[in-house]
């Protein structure tokens, strides 16, 4: 399970974030899960951006094949189907998620701002599957119970590659 603190990004992996996002990446602190080429696929984010912006979103899907594919699940209606699932051991391990989150991202820095905001819409609603499916590849299977019902369903997988530049972030 990935867990802050992060190792800095290298200046190729803040490069590949950048073309993947198609501006610039602001306030990457590390890479919290990676494509099996190497590429990053969710970025961890300073809970504070450089310009002094509070952030809540730690952990930030940056993969093009992976946001396209929750973006697919979004617009087919899969967020109601999951929120329907909040009840019992769903809803305590979601409420846990959310538990998670809120203490990776204070490990960093505590935000006042944003004090008990984690994302996604945890932990009583299904708000983004992008950072839920985020969360869930940065923490590892089976810490947020939406966020891998989501990637259950996506089209992309974290076990193949869809990179436009397979290997970029290793500076190749």
């Amino acid at each position: 399970m990935t867990r802050p603190p992060f190792a800095p990004p290298t200046d190729a992996e803040v490069e590949v974030v950048s073309r993947q996002l198609g501006r610039p990446a602001r306030g990457v602190i590390g890479i919290a899960a990676r494509c099996v080429c190497g590429n990053p696929t969710v970025v961890a984010t300073s809970p504070r951006l450089p310009d002094g912006t509070p952030f809540p979103t730690l952990y930030y899907l940056s993969h093009p094949a992976a946001t396209a594919a929750l973006s697919t699940l979004e617009a087919t209606g899969v967020m109601p189907e999951l929120a329907a699932t909040l009840e019992g051991e769903v809803a305590d391990a979601y409420r846990a998620a959310h538990e998670s989150y809120l203490a990776d991202r204070e490990s960093i820095e505590v935000v006042p701002e944003i004090a008990g905001f984690s994302a996604g819409g945890m932990p009583d609603r299904v708000k983004c599957l992008h950072a839920l499916a985020a969360h869930a590849l940065a923490a590892g299977a089976g810490v947020n119970p939406i966020g891998d019902a989501a990637l259950a369903r996506a089209s992309w997988s974290p076990e193949r590659c869809e990179c436009a530049e397979p290997g970029a972030a290793r500076g190749a």
